[in-house]
């Protein structure tokens, strides 16, 4: 079935992240909007999710969300090769995952940088963006 991923699209990291995600989910599992979209505002709306406490990256997978650090590690999951190892992560206390998580995102921007306007998908992958 697949799921969705909801991403900044003006945060460099996370545009780089959703490209490293591409190329290592070779069964394309994975379904990309930014969170700034129309259908990211609609996902978002439809699920409840707050706009403050959570933008980054949200994965909306057989109508649970995940957000922070579950979400990354569901990404990781699904990754092919050793990637997928890094959902043994998982069994760090959420609270503590989540702590790192959301200091790193709270300086992506700083740390990597942001654009103007989210990024426009290449014609190889603009079908794996809704």
């Amino acid at each position: 079935m697949g799921a969705i991923v909801l991403f900044d699209g003006v945060c460099n990291f996370c545009n780089a992240s959703v490209n490293f995600v591409i190329a290592r989910d070779k069964a394309a599992y994975f379904k990309f909007a930014p969170l700034q979209s129309v259908i990211g505002e609609e996902l978002r709306t439809r699920h409840g999710i707050d706009k403050v406490e959570t933008d980054s990256v949200i994965v909306i997978e057989n109508e649970r969300v995940y957000t922070h650090s579950s979400a990354a590690l569901r990404i990781a999951r699904h990754l092919d090769g050793i990637w997928s190892w890094t959902y043994v992560f998982v069994i760090v206390p959420k609270p503590i995952r989540d702590l790192l998580y959301r200091l790193f995102a709270r300086n992506r921007y700083r740390l990597f940088g942001r654009q103007d306007a989210c990024m426009m998908p290449t014609p190889d992958v603009r079908a794996r963006f809704m």
